[in-house]
């Protein structure tokens, strides 16, 4: 597969170190960057750091010689396939805004065709500012995509309000939704959504002391609910046994069983969403001891006569009425990832299916691991198989709660 590149654009705000850090990020990703600076940003980060962190030649000339006997600004922004500003001052957005093309930044985004992600960054007076918010308005009716700003401190002594540029995850994750094709929605896109996830373990109990379990930690699940409360969904999250915090704004029931968790997944339907990241035992004992098994000498391991549980996820898949709109399901695999994947979303007639490899060895950088805090993943859906890059599990479930999101919004769905 050929390799996509971000050509980015650093405006000259204060907010610029931010740049360094998104081209780590986006690089990590397998990612190629380019970069071209305006004459300020030079005043903030160096050409020969931001040079260092893209392994390329920073551009800062529209009047190279060099560049331009190639038409440079018309080949930069002709070779990316997405062109991201950070940070967007508010004379960046006043020059796109106006057809403006006096250097090179501002050259280069006039004459692109690709998508163009602008990231705003400036002193809340001026982004409250008329003529700010005009420009604004501008851009997104020219298609302009817009990811922030945020509310905070200032780097100003005593000044706070909307105007910190985004944090550079939440900008790569705008970028890699248009670098596939998914529109970039910012603000809390899933407002007056309702979304069921279930997560953690479950616990079988062979006695009173001892039971059967996953070796599940519970961090996916959870953090998938935390990014679907932060997008402004309405959250149930029916929890096995755990260690984790709860996430805020989250409704949590929490349960032992895996009939019990079905039991509270079925007692909160209805919801547009349900995501089953719960590591569900597919067996219990089929009479556990009332009292504690004792071990006796000569007489060896008692037998365990086993039962099946309920299959949750394929239960409310199949339902006739009050099935979800969308229903996700999660598969830990040790071989044959995407092969099983496909065959397990097939098999329970859900939407779609997060495929995990859980055979990489503890604390590789791959991770994907129980219990570990990344996850490399491929998402299964009838469309078939999509890698995802390695992600901690937080930017899974963000990368993962945005295209919900999405796929909600169309018709039919």
């Amino acid at each position: 597969m050929t390799q996509r590149t971000i050509l980015l654009i650093i405006g000259g705000g204060i907010a610029a170190y931010k740049s360094l850090e998104f081209i780590r990020r986006t690089r990590e990703r397998g990612l190629a960057v380019r970069a071209v600076m305006t004459r300020a940003a030079s005043q903030f980060v160096t050409p020969l750091a931001v040079g260092a962190l893209t392994g390329s030649r920073v551009f800062s000339d529209l009047f190279s010689l060099d560049d331009e006997q190639e038409i440079g600004h018309i080949r930069l922004s002709r070779e990316a396939d997405l062109i991201v500003v950070a940070p967007a001052t508010a004379d960046l957005m006043a020059k796109l805004a106006n057809g403006h093309a006096d250097d090179l930044a501002t050259a280069v985004l006039l004459a692109t065709d690709k998508p163009v992600l602008i990231a705003p960054a400036m002193n809340p007076r001026m982004w409250a500012h008329p003529a700010t918010c005009r420009n604004a308005a501008t851009l997104a009716a020219d298609g302009i995509h817009f990811v922030g700003p945020g509310t905070g401190e200032m780097a100003e002594r005593g000044e706070a309000g909307t105007g910190r540029m985004a944090e550079p995850l939440q900008i790569l994750a705008a970028a890699e939704a248009l670098l596939h094709g998914v529109p970039h929605i910012d603000g809390q896109p899933l407002q007056g959504r309702h979304v069921l996830v279930t997560s953690g373990p479950t616990h079988e109990p062979i006695d009173p002391v001892r039971y059967i379990a996953n070796r599940s930690s519970g961090k996916q699940g959870y953090a998938i609910a935390a990014a679907a409360a932060r997008l402004g969904a309405r959250v149930t999250l029916v929890s096995g046994p755990t260690a984790l915090a709860d996430p805020p704004g989250v409704n949590i029931v929490r349960v032992e069983t895996a009939r019990e968790m079905l039991s509270a997944v079925e007692a909160n339907l209805p919801a547009d969403a349900a995501i089953f990241a719960a590591a569900v035992a597919d067996w219990r004992v089929a009479s556990a001891g009332r009292h504690k098994l004792k071990k006796a000498a000569g007489t060896g391991a008692p037998a365990l006569a086993l039962v099946e549980n309920p299959d949750i996820l394929a239960t409310v898949a199949q339902r006739q009425a009050g099935r979800p709109r969308l229903v996700i399901g999660f598969a830990a695999e040790t071989e044959k990832v995407v092969e099983h994947a496909t065959a397990k979303r097939q098999r329970k007639g859900c939407d779609w299916i997060i495929a995990n490899d859980v055979s990489l060895a503890q604390g590789s950088v791959a991770g994907g691991v129980m219990g570990g805090d990344a996850n490399c993943v491929h998402l299964i859906t009838a469309a078939g198989a999509e890698d995802w890059p390695v992600l901690a599990k937080s930017e899974v479930a963000d990368r993962l709660m945005r295209r919900v999101a999405v796929t909600l919004r169309e018709p039919g769905t």
